[in-house]
């Protein structure tokens, strides 16, 4: 298993603009499949919502990976 981690500035962001800025998936159309597919978790939890807003400490498992959020 993979992890990565991926910094943001902002409060929050998307599930699905998270997999496509961790390099996971290549569409928001891939992102939107995957998630409603039932492919991806958050926090351990499988997640269907790909407007989830994903904050500082959250983890998204996708593939085999997971994605890390931290802040600056």
């Amino acid at each position: 298993m993979n992890t990565v981690q991926v910094t943001i500035r902002t409060e929050f962001i998307r599930m699905d603009a998270l997999l496509k800025l961790a390099g996971l998936v290549m569409t928001g159309g891939e992102a939107k499949a995957v998630i409603q597919g039932g492919e991806v978790t958050f926090n351990g939890e499988t997640c269907l919502m790909r407007g989830k807003k994903v904050r500082q400490g959250d983890k998204v498992g996708y593939d085999g990976n997971v994605v890390e959020v931290i802040g600056e």
